[in-house]
């Protein structure tokens, strides 16, 4: 008996500003996840951007991402129902090892992080892709959700982290204008929840509300 799902899967993109509450709207939905930020680039390679004027890298630039690698990954969870990724350290900025995401039979999952939007034209292309969604709460309340979870778990320096939020909450209205324009439906907690439900039961998320 074939392990192939019996139609492919297709994946919600969840993206947002870093401290947003992604990993967290992800976890309430009750779908299966795949971290995205597992395919950042390693600390070491040449390729990473700079923060312009600095010598921090700047990880919040897609270019610190591996965006192939993440695309096909993503296809093949909806191809197969599993796939094998990196699992990465953030504190070091590295690679620390491998894991395998199973998703099995389920039509649909979500796949997180700050540069999902990069990819959902992507995603669109191969017929993979059921809705995308940029998470919205204000820059005050990002930042310091932010600045607690990166101390609490030790992600890097607390100069650094500061220097790095700040930047971000100057930011990040360029950040979600960016999102949206890559294809991404700005929203909130409850209606990001409500769009994934609509999505698992193949219905299409409602239009946004004029006014």
């Amino acid at each position: 008996m074939s392990n192939l799902p019996s139609s492919p899967a297709r994946v919600v993109l969840l993206c947002g500003p870093s401290g947003s509450g992604k990993s967290l709207v992800a976890a309430r939905s009750g779908l299966p996840v795949l971290r995205l930020d597992d395919f950042y680039k390693e600390g070491e390679d040449p390729t990473l951007p700079l923060v312009a004027g600095s010598r921090d890298i700047d990880w919040d630039h897609p270019g610190s991402w591996d965006t192939d690698m993440a695309v096909a990954a993503i296809a093949e969870l909806c191809r197969t129902g599993r796939t094998n990724v990196p699992v990465y350290d953030l504190s070091l900025s590295a690679r620390t090892g491998e894991e395998t995401v199973d998703i099995g039979r389920t039509p649909l999952f979500i796949a997180e992080g700050i540069f999902a939007a990069e990819i959902v034209e992507h995603c669109r292309r191969l017929g993979l892709l059921a809705d995308a969604l940029c998470l919205n709460r204000g820059p005050v309340r990002t930042f310091r959700r932010r600045f607690l979870r990166d101390l609490r778990e030790g992600r890097k320096s607390v100069p650094f982290l500061l220097r790095r939020g700040w930047r971000l909450m100057r930011q990040e209205r360029s950040i979600i204008a960016r999102q949206t324009a890559l294809g991404a439906h700005a929203c909130d907690r409850d209606e990001a929840l409500s769009r994934m439900a609509a999505a698992a039961v193949g219905r299409r998320p409602a239009a946004a509300r004029t006014t």
